[in-house]
């Protein structure tokens, strides 16, 4: 079986006609079957490519004959087989990424040290720091003995790890190296604009070095980028392997150890359930903190209420509608929405309160450049898995657009955090309610929580302070909750037509201050149950703005960040997992108003 060469090059030169070049040299490589990477630049030629000498040979014609090309260098290798799967040839704004202006290899380039000169000066001992500017899994697999690595991921954060160095490195000798040498002669000229005097950069990197001087003051392998993955001293590819999932090399020992599984982990990356679940839900916090950071309905915006005509409604006018439809606004409110042409059609056009329209229509209600109320975006993700996402809201929240609220709501943080997916809220928690919120990702599981929610089969426990203290350490109340809904979104006791309800309560601790803070189950799930009979029975809710002491209702439905808290908290919850289809119990962390005595 033929050998194949492979070849390695760059040189910074000024290339113009980079389309044309690219076209040619892209058809020629593939008629030759070589394959590799080549990258063209206005700055110049960067290429690993891998195929029969005698193609390679011609590659290196048609290369050298471009001007500023003639005398390019090539580090060369031979293997059984073709590293490279496919031949691709890119334009480039650089021929290695580093995103620093200024810097100019071709006209001023660091003063380079020859392989056997490096030799030399080590075998001598002479004082110097060896500055390994490779990325970190790089360096696992391979460098120089006592070689300081930089301490990077990506070439890119090249420029940040030089401002850590110690100043007193700047009027030391460092030689530096990469793999091949062209990350060199970018991080050589920015290190001396930087203010260090005495710079060396390894002409032709470690393959040369290999090349010429073998392993000499060299430990371990070089990394290469392509499917060899580790050359020798002897540029031979060794065993060495890459790690499908974190793309760090692995040597023999690694892929001996037990958590190396290949196609799906590694000494480097592996993790158990717990601790990835802690990545994942870290990197969720972090995704939350920037869509909050400011608060989406900070900034003014124009936003939209949808309203659908209703089949009673046809042949109405469209003031009739509107009161029929959003019954707790008069007439009088909609003809001047009307004519401010704040009532809009689909096709985004004002409409006239006495048009005629019919079933359904569907018409918009604009609310021009609305800032919304502040509220508390520190949503905790405490559980996340293929079907279900766990989280402990917090309050003032709202859950669903409505009202004031378009942007700052918990479903709009879910939907930026998981995109291009929708999570669906399996039920509801209040405005100011804080706790347990079960999640779905997808409809489906959505549909099988919900049956359980309507069935009763959901256990739920709530955490809840009130005003007074109750005769009895465990009481309940089964009065019915009304259907509709009045003032501010409220219910109330309904005895002659409310829906059965019932919650059942027991102490948990009788404070000094005259409260009282309970457990509280309710095994119905009526609108606002708990505060309903809790109000009901003379112990209202501390921090309900709308259910409070006496008769009395409030005129408050979603709290302020300012105001006191609404001390419900919907703690523990049990129910049967919508994929795996057992039993799990989740709880969420007490609030601090939940603490004994305080």
């Amino acid at each position: 079986m033929k050998k194949i060469v492979n070849i390695a090059a760059y040189k910074f030169v000024a290339l113009p006609d980079l389309r044309m070049r690219r076209t040619r040299v892209l058809a020629l490589c593939k008629s030759w079957e070589l394959k590799g990477t080549i990258l063209l630049s206005a700055e110049g030629i960067n290429l690993f490519v891998a195929g029969a000498a005698d193609k390679i040979d011609l590659l290196l014609a048609e290369l050298r004959s471009w001007p500023g090309l003639a005398d390019l260098q090539l580090k060369v290798s031979q293997t059984e087989h073709q590293p490279f799967t496919k031949m691709l040839v890119r334009i480039k704004k650089e021929i290695i990424a580093f995103g620093v202006a200024g810097i100019d290899p071709a006209q001023r380039p660091s003063p380079k040290l020859a392989a056997t000169e490096l030799k030399q000066w080590l075998d001598e001992g002479r004082p110097m720091t060896l500055l390994d500017t490779r990325n970190n899994y790089e360096v696992k697999l391979g460098t120089f003995k006592n070689a300081q690595a930089i301490g990077i991921d990506h070439f890119r954060d090249f420029p940040a790890a030089v401002s850590k160095l110690p100043p007193e490195l700047k009027e030391q000798p460092i030689v530096m190296f990469c793999t091949g040498g062209i990350r060199c002669e970018k991080a050589g000229p920015f290190m001396e604009r930087e203010g260090f005097k005495n710079i060396f950069q390894l002409e032709g990197g470690i393959l040369k070095y290999f090349e010429e001087c073998g392993g000499a003051h060299y430990d371990g392998e070089c990394f290469v980028f392509d499917q060899r993955v580790g050359l020798d001293p002897s540029l031979q590819e060794t065993e060495s392997l890459q790690c499908f999932r974190c793309q760090t090399p692995l040597s023999a020992t690694d892929q001996a150890n037990p958590r190396y599984a290949p196609g799906q982990s590694c000494p480097y990356c592996f993790k158990t359930p717990a601790e990835q679940m802690a990545l994942n839900l870290a990197q969720r916090h972090e995704a939350i903190r920037r869509a909050f950071t400011p608060l989406p309905g900070s900034v003014p915006c124009d936003q939209f209420k949808f309203i659908n005509v209703p089949e009673d409604c046809d042949g109405k006018t469209l003031r009739d509608t509107l009161c029929r439809v959003v019954r707790e606004v008069p007439a009088a409110y909609w003809e001047t929405e009307c004519a401010r042409e704040l009532v809009l059609n689909e096709g985004h056009e004002p409409v006239a309160a006495t048009r005629i329209v019919r079933a359904g229509e569907r018409y918009r209600h604009k609310f021009p450049n609305v800032t919304e109320p502040d509220v508390n975006g520190q949503v905790e993700i405490l559980h996340e898995d293929e079907a279900l996402i766990v989280l402990n809201k917090p309050a003032p929240l709202p859950m669903h657009r409505g009202g004031r609220f378009y942007r700052n709501t918990l479903q709009y943080i879910l939907n930026h955090v998981y995109h291009p997916h929708r999570p669906y809220p399996a039920h509801r928690l209040d405005a100011n309610t804080t706790g347990l919120v079960l999640v779905t990702r997808t409809q489906h599981f959505a549909g099988r929580l919900q049956a359980q929610f309507a069935r009763g089969q959901v256990e739920k426990l709530y955490l809840v302070r009130v005003q007074g203290q109750p005769a009895e350490d465990a009481f309940s109340c089964d009065a019915p909750i009304s259907a509709e809904s009045g003032e501010i979104g409220s219910r109330k006791v309904d005895v002659e037509s409310g829906r059965a309800a019932r919650t059942e309560f027991r102490v948990r601790q009788r404070n000094a201050d005259g409260t009282t803070l309970l457990e509280a189950r309710p095994l119905t799930g009526r609108t606002n149950q708990i505060r309903i009979h809790l109000w009901y029975l003379g112990f209202p809710v501390c921090g309900d703005a709308a259910y409070l002491p006496g008769t009395n209702l409030g005129d408050t439905q979603t709290l302020s960040l300012a105001d006191p808290p609404l001390c419900l908290h919907a703690w523990r919850i049990k129910f049967v997992h919508p994929l795996s289809r057992q039993p799990v119990e989740f709880t969420a962390p007490s609030p601090k108003w939940a603490a004994c005595g305080s």
